[in-house]
C-alpha cells in the first residue's frame, strides 16, 4: 500500500516531473487570467444576531436549500438559511491533487469534525468518518455538493417518473410511480436552467422543452469527436452534455477556461454555477440571513427550530421549515424530531455507476475540461430485461493521480514498475465512458438513528444499512457492455469494463429517496410538494423526495422540485 501511496504522491506533485511525463496540463488553454471576477462572501449571521422569528427557516444550502431560499426571498418572505459547514472562498479551499474532493479522503469540506456516521454490517454497527467511502458524504459547505460537482444538468425523462407502470414492481423492491410527471416539472426545469445558467444544446431522446438553453454547449473535445463517429457507426443518437457551467460570461462571472481540474476542485474563475455562486448570494441580497457553522438539532411542527453553534444553543420560530440537508441528514433530522411516518429513512438510493475504458492508437485525450462533451440517452429506457437504464457519456478529465487508481488496465500493478510505463503510454490514449445506472429502491436500504454513535452535540448519528436491489447489478452490467461496444466502434484497440458485481450500501453523492413523495401517507413520507405527511409546516426540498432517481445526474431535478415546493409555500402565505 505504501508503494501505491508513494506513486499517488508522485503523480499529484506538479514539481515531480510526472505531469509532462504523461502529457497532463492542468490549464491546456492557459492559466486563469489575473483579476477574474469571483463571488464575494455574502454577509453572514451569528447565532446571537439572528432574528427570533422567520417566515421560513431552510436547513441546508446546497442544490435544494439554495434554490428554495432564493425563491422564497424573491417572494418577500423572511428567510434564515442554516448551514452546518462554512463559507469557503476559492483561496481557502485546497486545489492540489491530494486534498480535493475527487478522493474520498481528501477534501476540507467533507464534514466538520465531530460528525461521524454509522454503518450496519454483518459484524454490527461501525462508526465511520468522512475519510471512509462508506460515509456517503456530500460536501458540507455553503453550496453543498454544488461547490465541487461535475455540474451535469440533465432533466429526468418522462418514464423516469413512471417506473412501476413501465416495468412492473420487481420482487423485494419498493419501485413506484411518482405522484407527479414530467409535464408538472418542465416549467421548473426551465426556470432553474435560466436562473442559474445551464450550457447545452438539442439532444436526441430528450423530452419536450419550452425553450432552449441560456448558453451554448461546450465544443466537442478531440476524444468526443472520435466517440461521435463511433456512435454514428452504431446508429446511436448522441448530443452534447448539459452543464451548469458558463460557456460565455454571465451574471458578472467569467466563462470556463476549460482547465483539467473541474470535479472536486474549486473553480479558479467561478464559472461553475452552484448555489453558492448564483441563487444564495441573490437570496442574501434580497434580505435572507445566512448562518454558517451551525447545526439544526430538532424541528417541530409548531415552527420551533433548535440550533447549536460553537457551543451555544438557541431556538427560533418559523412559519414554515424546509429541510434540505441531503437524503441522509434530512432523514436523520426527521427521526430526531419524531416527525413523519414509517417511510422516513427508507428507500435510500443513489446511482450504480458503470462503464468501460478503451485504449486507442492515437492520443485523443486533449485534456480540455470540463471533460464530458458527448452522451447518448439511447439506453435510458426500453432495454430488454432491464429495469430502466442510464445515459452514457465520456467522463471528466482525470488528474494523473486518479488515473493511476482508476484507469490503468486491470493487470497493471499500481505499486509496481509497470505502473509508470503504463501511465506514460496510456494517459493521453485512454477514453472512459460511463453512466449512472438507475437503481431500484428497496425499503431495506435505509437511514436509521445509531444506537451507539453520537455526534459532538451528543445526538445519535445517521446509521446506514441495507443493500442495493439485485436488479441494479443487471443494469450496471448492461451499461458497461454498451459502453464497451461504443469504444470498440470508435476504434479502441483494448477495452475493459467497469461494473459493480456485488450489492453494496447505496447513497453516495447522488443520495435520494428517504422521504419520498406520494399521493398518500400509505405510500410515502411526503406529499407531492414535499410537505411531510402528518405535519402542516415541515417540507423537504432535496433528493430525499425522489421516488426513483433517474438514469442521469439528479441535481437539476432536485433544484426544480425545490423551486416548485418553495413556490407552493410562498403562494400559501
Amino acid at each position: 500500500m505504501s508503494d501505491v501511496l508513494s506513486l499517488i504522491a508522485y503523480y499529484a506533485d506538479p514539481a515531480s516531473g510526472a505531469w509532462p511525463e504523461v502529457g497532463y496540463e492542468p490549464y491546456p488553454l492557459g492559466p486563469p487570467p489575473p483579476g477574474a471576477p469571483v463571488v464575494e462572501r455574502p454577509a453572514l449571521r451569528t447565532l446571537g444576531d439572528v432574528a427570533d422569528r422567520y417566515d421560513v427557516v431552510v436547513v441546508g444550502s446546497g442544490a435544494g436549500g439554495g434554490v428554495a431560499a432564493f425563491v422564497l426571498a424573491s417572494a418577500g418572505a423572511s428567510v434564515l438559511v442554516v448551514e452546518r459547514g462554512q463559507w469557503f472562498s476559492a483561496g481557502e479551499l485546497p486545489s492540489d491533487h491530494i486534498r480535493n474532493h475527487r478522493f474520498w479522503f481528501g477534501g476540507d469540506a467533507d464534514t466538520p469534525p465531530g460528525h461521524p456516521r454509522a454503518v450496519l454490517g454483518e459484524d454490527g454497527e461501525v462508526a465511520v468518518g468522512a475519510d471512509d467511502f462508506r460515509y456517503h458524504h456530500n460536501a458540507i459547505t455553503v453550496g453543498g455538493g454544488t461547490r465541487f460537482f461535475g455540474a451535469q444538468s440533465w432533466r429526468f425523462l418522462p418514464d423516469d417518473f413512471r417506473m412501476a407502470s413501465a416495468y412492473g414492481v420487481p420482487d423485494g423492491s419498493a419501485l413506484a410511480d411518482w405522484p407527479i410527471g414530467y409535464a408538472d416539472l418542465e416549467p421548473y426545469y426551465d426556470r432553474v436552467e435560466w436562473e442559474l445558467g445551464v450550457a447545452g444544446g438539442a439532444h436526441p431522446g430528450d423530452a419536450y422543452r419550452s425553450r432552449g438553453y441560456p448558453m451554448p454547449p461546450f465544443p466537442p473535445t478531440a476524444g468526443g469527436t472520435v466517440l461521435g463517429a463511433g456512435a454514428e457507426m452504431l446508429g446511436w443518437p448522441t448530443g452534447p452534455v448539459p452543464l451548469l457551467i458558463n460557456t460565455t460570461p454571465r451574471a458578472g462571472r467569467a466563462a470556463c477556461i476549460r482547465c483539467g481540474q473541474c470535479v472536486g476542485f474549486p473553480c479558479p474563475v467561478d464559472a461553475r454555477n452552484g448555489t453558492h455562486s448564483t441563487v444564495l448570494p441573490r437570496a442574501v441580497e434580497l434580505g435572507a440571513d445566512l448562518l454558517v457553522r451551525a447545526q439544526v438539532t430538532q424541528v417541530s411542527d409548531d415552527g420551533t427550530v433548535d440550533i447549536v453553534a460553537q457551543g451555544a444553543s438557541r431556538s427560533v420560530r418559523a412559519g414554515r421549515i424546509v429541510l434540505a440537508g441531503g437524503a441522509v441528514e434530512t432523514a436523520r433530522l426527521l427521526q430526531l424530531s419524531g416527525l413523519g411516518n414509517d417511510w422516513v429513512g427508507d428507500c435510500l438510493q443513489g446511482h450504480t455507476y458503470a462503464g468501460a475504458f478503451g485504449i486507442f492508437d492515437e492520443a485523443h485525450n486533449d485534456g480540455l475540461g470540463p471533460g464530458p462533451s458527448i452522451a447518448t440517452r439511447r439506453f435510458a429506457h426500453g432495454n430488454d430485461g432491464i429495469v430502466g437504464g442510464a445515459l452514457i457519456a465520456d467522463d471528466f478529465v482525470k488528474i494523473p493521480a486518479l488515473f493511476l487508481l482508476w484507469a490503468l488496465p486491470p493487470e497493471v500493478d499500481r505499486a509496481g514498475p509497470d505502473a509508470r510505463r503504463a501511465m506514460a503510454d496510456h494517459y493521453r490514449r485512454t477514453a472512459h465512458l460511463m453512466g449512472p445506472a438507475q437503481e431500484v429502491p428497496t425499503r431495506g436500504a435505509r437511514v436509521r438513528l445509531s444506537t451507539h454513535v453520537r455526534d459532538e452535540a451528543g445526538l445519535p448519528v445517521a446509521r446506514l444499512e441495507g443493500l442495493q436491489h439485485a436488479e441494479d447489478l443487471c443494469t450496471a452490467r448492461f451499461v458497461a457492455e454498451r459502453a464497451e461496444e461504443w469504444l470498440v466502434a470508435s476504434g479502441a484497440r483494448r477495452t475493459w469494463q467497469m461494473a459493480q458485481t456485488t450489492r453494496m450500501l447505496s447513497g453516495g453523492q447522488h443520495q435520494a429517496g428517504t422521504a419520498r413523495m406520494a399521493e398518500s401517507p400509505q405510500h410515502g413520507a411526503t406529499d407531492p410538494y414535499g410537505r411531510v405527511w402528518g405535519t402542516d409546516r415541515v417540507y423537504v426540498a432535496d433528493g430525499s423526495v425522489h421516488v426513483t432517481n433517474g438514469g442521469a445526474n439528479p441535481v437539476l431535478t432536485i433544484m426544480a422540485l425545490a423551486w416548485r415546493a418553495a413556490e407552493q409555500i410562498a403562494d400559501a402565505g
